[in-house]
């Protein structure tokens, strides 16, 4: 999430608590064989035997027709192939956010990635992966912020954003929240501050620039048994201006509002420990979307 629910993306609050995990019913599906008919009027009787030629006829036929499918179910053979059944952005019918088969970028600045293709999957995954460097812990401590601010913004706003967000911030707002001067938690604690894309929105694209909405739930909070903000979960949306430089999708303004967001599932809340140890074992995605 943006810093939970003190903070945000240079925008409103973002609000609401949701831990409504949902469970995916299955089943089997079971297929009859009817058996050929015998002879109407003898119901025992077996069919006539095929002579050999037939047989050999049949089972060349049979034997073609595996190959075929064999052929054509090929598809992942090669690295550049596209998924089975992928769409390419804007193609009628499919999903604004659906998979496309796109290869995720093999480029990064630092932890981040970096050299989102030229088109509208681009600027969605560019958003997406902004979101989650701009909700992380690492905010929180100044050179980290730092890094991950001039690694994402567009040079002709990079020090209007960079002010902003140190402002954000601030040593009073650390304090406020339970944590260091340097933006970590006290000895005993586990600051946890997640953000976790669960969609994207194109609301406009050109070649030069896209307004782009990301969806998203956050964890925000400390673990321990002193800690005034426990971690709790919330729901928002980014909304990013992104600018092409060029060779890449970069950030020009970002602002955020809270919801949509589900109704809170009967799950049993966590403990403390076990919300630390889940911070320590599960670590964030690199890549998003």
């Amino acid at each position: 999430m943006s810093p939970g629910d003190e903070h945000d993306y240079r925008g409103k609050d973002q609000g609401g608590r949701a831990d409504d995990p949902y469970s995916t019913l299955g089943g089997t599906r079971q297929t009859r064989t009817r058996l050929p008919d015998g002879d109407p009027g003898n119901p025992g009787a077996r069919r006539p035997v095929r002579n050999s030629r037939s047989l050999v006829t049949i089972t060349g036929i049979v034997v073609l027709l595996v190959a075929a499918i064999a052929f054509a179910n090929r598809g992942g053979g090669s690295d550049d192939e596209a998924s089975p059944g992928a769409k390419s952005p804007g193609t009628a019918g499919s999903a604004p956010t659906a998979a496309t088969g796109t290869k995720p970028v093999g480029g990064k600045n630092g932890t981040i990635p970096s050299g989102f293709a030229h088109d509208e999957q681009g600027a969605q995954s560019a958003a997406a992966n902004y979101a989650v460097a701009l909700g992380s812990a690492e905010m929180f401590n100044e050179n980290q912020r730092r890094d991950i601010v001039q690694s994402i913004a567009d040079s002709s706003t990079a020090t209007k954003l960079q002010s902003g967000f140190d402002a954000d911030y601030s040593q009073g707002f650390l304090e406020q929240i339970g944590l260091d001067t340097d933006g970590s938690a006290p000895a005993g604690s586990t600051f946890v501050n997640r953000t976790l894309p669960a969609g994207t929105k194109v609301k406009s694209y050109s070649s030069g620039t896209a307004e782009i909405e990301v969806w998203c739930s956050g964890l925000f909070g400390l673990t321990g048994e002193k800690s005034t903000k426990p971690v709790t979960s919330g729901w928002f949306t980014v909304t990013m201006q992104l600018k092409w430089n060029g060779s890449d999708w970069k950030i020009l303004e970002t602002s955020q509002r809270s919801g949509p967001s589900p109704v809170t599932g009967d799950n049993p809340v966590s403990g403390s420990d076990e919300i630390a140890d889940a911070v320590d074992q599960f670590g964030g995605f690199t890549y998003a979307r």
